[in-house]
């Protein structure tokens, strides 16, 4: 028997023979089914097939679908979230054939593209329909996060919470609800969306809050975001405003220096507006306020110490607590009033310790002082340098109303220009005194309470108009030179340093228009001593009454002449310069 015989006889037996037939036909047609059946199966892309895995490499899995070579599908396919592997060697699977020849001339297969055409139905009513579909987050991937749902899926990073969210890391192996919003059933895209579910949450939460909620009430909330003015606080369903003010009874440069995204915190809720759904939040309000006990904590004359929060042109601001602050006035920083810009003697963050001067808890302000832990040089002064006694100093500087002489003490003394001398009017001070000359002086008062330290030089000579009346009674006749003419008389120098007036009506016994035609400035002239004022250090002086008193040989002075001429005399400085 031939083998063709024996390959017929194989296959025919089974079968009835329909008498009448051609056995021929039978066998022919038959065995043209047999060969269609055991030829090899159409290969087309985009369709799944069933496979065998024949390898495994870190890589890639090595499938055989029964295609002349294997085909490749990637490892990652095959791995749950903690990097293992969920096949092994021989196991069967299906896998949609991606490519039939790569550049590299392989197969390309994908198991998940065949889970995916596998499940798509599922996944495109949960699309259509909104249902939520669970799954586990597997890896973190560009832009997100990759999650099974029995298909690998993607969930943007923009769509993980309501929030933005920066460490992916802690979601993955989680197992959660999301919701499918777009998919490409040709490319086997799939994007989920965890934000719209907790929105839905979320909009339900929001409101049984609302109906809820009641000014003057603690809850608490979730830090949601970080402004320059405040934080908006998740209360569950709706944010609320936490303004910078509110944050803490001290002071705040940057709610991000109090607050972290994601912290959980007690807050009172302050104002609610319903018909705009606007609350306004506080935190220092859910905190006891310093300010209470701050007459207590902080008595009068308490030593301080704190820190330097800001300076000022006119003082630094000290934080003694939470909410406390004082201030060190400039004035109150020296007993020498030496320090005039407290920026360059303070710096923000210096730990300063200071006095308290005065509490004042209506206002909430506090006064410290720094001097008064410190020495008062004024103390001491006084018992160093006793009025009337003598001094030795350096010029420190010459100012328009006087000399600052420096004696080597913190406080410089000052020699007022009417203490320069007895006699001179008009004194130039630049002109007489120079920075660094040597000078002696007397000591003339000490003040402490206005911190004036007063020297004088002409109190080292005598007074010459303490004793005037001796060497120039009234009535005394002497010679003296004029030394200027004015329209209402002439001066003349009787001693050094002391002038006299002789008024127009006392130039002659005759009538003088102009006091130059009578005398000019260089004349020697004798002339009376008719008034004599100490206090005001004033001398009136009559040439005509000099000249009677010759004639007649007498030197008497007539009462009521002397009277007159003093009324005559009134407004004019006969001391030595006009009024």
């Amino acid at each position: 028997m031939t083998d063709l015989s024996k390959l017929k006889q194989s296959w025919m037996e089974g079968f009835e023979v329909v008498l009448g037939e051609d056995v021929e036909t039978i066998e022919t047609t038959e065995f043209s089914k047999l060969l269609s059946d055991s030829s090899t199966p159409t290969f087309n892309e985009g369709e799944v097939f069933k496979g065998k895995i024949v390898n495994i490499s870190s890589d890639y899995i090595l499938v055989d679908i029964g295609y002349k070579q294997e085909g490749l599908v990637h490892a990652r396919e095959f791995t749950n979230y903690d990097g293992s592997l969920k096949v092994k060697m021989g196991d069967e699977i299906e896998v949609y054939l991606d490519k039939l020849e790569s550049a590299a001339g392989n197969l390309v297969l994908s198991k998940d593209k065949a889970e995916i055409l596998k499940a798509w139905d599922k996944i495109s009513d949960a699309c259509e329909k909104g249902i939520p579909l669970e799954g586990t987050v597997v890896a973190k991937v560009k832009g997100g996060l990759s999650v099974d749902i029995g298909v690998k899926a993607f969930l943007p990073g923009s769509q993980i919470d309501i929030r933005p969210t920066r460490f992916l890391d802690k979601y993955i192996g989680k197992k959660m609800e999301f919701k499918v919003i777009k998919f490409n059933k040709k490319r086997g895209n799939i994007v989920l969306s965890r934000r719209a579910i907790l929105q839905e949450e979320r909009g339900k939460l929001r409101g049984e809050v609302l109906s809820q909620i009641q000014e003057g009430m603690i809850v608490k909330g979730i830090v949601k975001n970080i402004t320059d003015y405040g934080a908006f606080i998740d209360l569950g369903g709706i944010d609320g405003l936490l303004h910078i003010t509110d944050m803490s009874w001290g002071r705040v440069k940057h709610p991000s220096n109090l607050l972290n995204i994601g912290d959980e915190i007690e807050v009172k809720i302050l104002k609610f507006d319903k018909e705009k759904e606007r609350v306004s939040l506080g935190l220092k309000q859910v905190q006891p306020n310093p300010w209470e006990k701050a007459r207590e904590t902080y008595a009068t004359g308490a030593k301080v110490k704190g820190e330097i929060v800001s300076v000022k042109d006119y003082g630094v601001f000290i934080e003694l607590d939470d909410g406390i602050e004082g201030l060190i006035h400039v004035s109150e920083m020296s007993w020498t009033n030496k320090i005039k810009n407290p920026t360059k003697h303070f710096s923000v963050g210096e730990i300063v310790e200071a006095q308290v001067l005065e509490v004042d808890v209506d206002n909430k302000r506090i006064s410290l002082g720094v001097k008064q832990l410190q020495e008062n040089p004024w103390d001491a002064l006084s018992a160093k340098y006793p009025v009337g006694s003598k001094v030795d100093g350096k010029v420190k500087s010459v100012v328009e109303f006087g000399i600052f002489v420096d004696l080597g003490e913190e406080v410089d003394a000052l020699i007022h220009v009417s203490d320069i001398s007895w006699t001179k009017k008009n004194v130039n001070l630049n002109d007489e005194y120079k920075v660094g000359d040597s000078l002696e002086a007397m000591v003339v008062s000490v003040d402490k309470e206005n911190q004036k330290f007063c020297l004088g030089i002409k109190q080292l000579a005598e007074d010459p108009w303490k004793k005037i009346e001796t060497r120039l009674p009234v009535g005394t006749v002497v010679e003296a030179e004029v030394v200027r003419v004015t329209e209402f008389g002439a001066f003349v120098e009787l001693e050094t340093g002391i002038e006299g007036l002789i008024h127009i009506s006392e130039l002659s016994e005759e009538r003088v228009e102009k006091p130059e035609d009578v005398v000019k400035k260089g004349d020697a002239v004798k002339a009376m001593v008719i008034s004599l004022d100490k206090d005001s250090k004033k001398i009136a002086l009559s040439m005509k009454s000099a000249a009677n008193a010759a004639n007649n040989g007498s030197f008497s002075n007539a009462p009521v002449k002397t009277a007159t001429l003093a009324d005559k005399l009134k407004g004019f400085n006969l001391g030595g310069s006009e009024e």
